[in-house]
This record gives structure tokens, C-alpha cells and sequence, in this order.
């Protein structure tokens, strides 16, 4: 009885091991897919005019700001939120 016990024991544990990698390749696989995609960054040319954030005091290059158009003049904002909290 115990022979055969002893017999087995590689066999079990050969089991035991692949199915502890099949499941951490499985929970593995689920949280790649879980991950949200982000929008590519775009990249920005270094260098060129740079304005001041009436809201924070930030200086941004143009080419990487967010702006407004407000009574037909164009602000510049270091970001969203900036541009949201912004009041003339």
C-alpha cells in the first residue's frame, strides 16, 4: 500500500505543479485584459512661444496647450482643469 503511494507521488505532484502554472497563466491572462487601453500620446514639438496660465501661473508651449476663445481673444491653460476653473 504505501509502495504504491510512493509510486504515485511523482505523478501527483507533476499534477499539483502544472496546474499551479496553468492557473497563474490564466490569472495572469485576465489581468492583461483588465487594463484599459490609453490614448497614445501625441508628441509635442519642443521649443516655441510659450504663454502664461491665468489660473496657475504655469508657462506652456503653445503647441501643448489647451486654450479658450473668450470675447474673441484666445487664453492658454497648462491643462483642463485650468481651463474649467477659469473665470474672466
Amino acid at each position: 500500500m504505501l509502495q504504491d503511494l510512493l509510486e504515485l507521488l511523482p505523478y501527483l505532484l507533476l499534477v499539483l505543479f502544472l496546474r499551479s502554472m496553468l492557473r497563474s497563466f490564466l490569472s495572469n491572462r485576465r489581468r492583461v485584459r483588465a487594463v484599459p487601453r490609453q490614448a497614445p500620446v501625441q508628441p509635442v514639438q519642443a521649443g516655441g512661444e510659450l504663454k502664461k496660465d491665468p489660473v496657475c501661473g504655469t508657462y506652456v508651449s503653445v503647441a501643448a496647450s489647451v486654450t479658450r476663445s473668450i470675447n474673441g481673444q484666445l487664453v492658454y491653460f497648462c491643462s483642463k482643469e485650468c481651463r474649467d476653473r477659469y473665470n474672466p
